[in-house]
């Protein structure tokens, strides 16, 4: 609590985008929840130890290849503003 009332303007930011960001983080929980690497205690959500690496692992060309992209999401999309500005940003058109 003492963090986030040092830096209201995070609360304030994430009020703006949780709509948005639902439709994105409810299935990535959800799969989550089903392959374990996140499971619900009495304290709250726990995250399985290593269930997630911090480098990217062994395997195939095209393994190492949607894990580096999938990282390099991970960091760029936080900073990129509204949904609809990722999307332009991506080349989606209505």
């Amino acid at each position: 609590m003492g963090w986030l009332e040092a830096n209201q303007h995070v609360r304030i930011e994430m009020s703006r985008n949780a709509t948005a960001l639902a439709a994105v983080v409810r299935p990535g929980l959800l799969f989550a929840l089903q392959s374990r690497a996140v499971f619900c205690t009495t304290t709250g959500l726990m995250l399985k130890p290593r269930a997630v690496p911090k480098t990217i692992g062994d395997g195939t060309q095209q393994t190492r290849a949607i894990q580096q992209a999938a990282h390099m999401l991970g960091r760029w999309l936080p900073s990129t503003g509204s949904l609809g500005t990722v999307l332009t940003l991506m080349g989606v058109q209505p």
